[in-house]
């Protein structure tokens, strides 16, 4: 069971997104402005939260950014009525780890927050989460979700970026179709879905044709 914040002032939403993630099993705590948010966010016994960006007192960028600048590394779901890009790539830019705009399915939300619930989970305990990943001279920073390749910035999209994460944080270990589906989409896609194929396509125009290969009846691996 997690204990998951919902940073949210419009009540209706906040009571659903709270019932359904209750439903679920796990504990919710609801804050209303951006001051009680960022207190709650802060006192250590938070393992996700779920984030509204027109937050009266301070908005949502305000809150993500002392969250980050404080060193705190709690997986956010912003989940807004704004959907420009410009708020998009400004969220997470910003340290947030998804992006929803309303209005949104509960099952989508649902994944989401497993999805993020368990990549936080497999990092390893002592060391906290790294702020940047390294592998096969691709680095992709965690926390302003850039990414360099032989020192060069190439620009990825929210997925691409999801997906490039998961392949640094495996890589040398050959990574199915299904696995990258659960890991990064979250979602029940069908699983002769070629969206994985796809996006590995795009990946590799980006980071390198080299850089991901593919392992016949198996699925695809960065080579280190």
């Amino acid at each position: 069971m997690a204990h998951i914040l919902i940073v949210e002032d419009e009540e209706r939403i906040a009571s659903f997104v709270a019932k359904g993630l209750r439903a679920e099993g796990h504990r919710t705590t609801v804050a209303a402005d951006g001051h009680a948010g960022l207190d709650h966010a802060l006192a250590g016994d938070v393992d996700l939260v779920v984030l509204d960006i027109g937050l009266p007192g301070i908005d949502g960028f305000d809150l993500l950014d002392q969250l980050r600048s404080q060193g705190s590394r709690v997986p956010v779901i912003v989940l807004t009525a704004r959907d420009s890009v410009t708020d998009t790539v400004t969220a997470l830019e910003g340290g947030a780890d998804d992006y929803m705009p309303k209005p949104f399915r509960f099952a989508e939300l649902s994944a989401r927050v497993r999805l993020r619930l368990r990549q936080a989970a497999a990092v390893p305990a002592g060391n906290g989460t790294p702020d940047a990943l390294t592998a096969a001279g691709i680095e992709l920073d965690l926390r302003t979700r850039r990414a360099t390749v032989a020192g060069r910035e190439v620009e990825l999209s929210a997925r691409e970026f999801a997906l490039a994460e998961i392949f640094l944080r495996n890589a040398g270990q050959v990574l199915s179709r299904e696995q990258l589906l659960d890991q990064v989409w979250g979602l029940d896609f069908d699983p002769g879905s070629n969206v994985v194929d796809v996006y590995v396509g795009y990946l590799r125009r980006k980071l390198g044709t080299g850089a991901i290969s593919t392992v016949r009846g198996m699925g695809y691996r960065l080579d280190r």
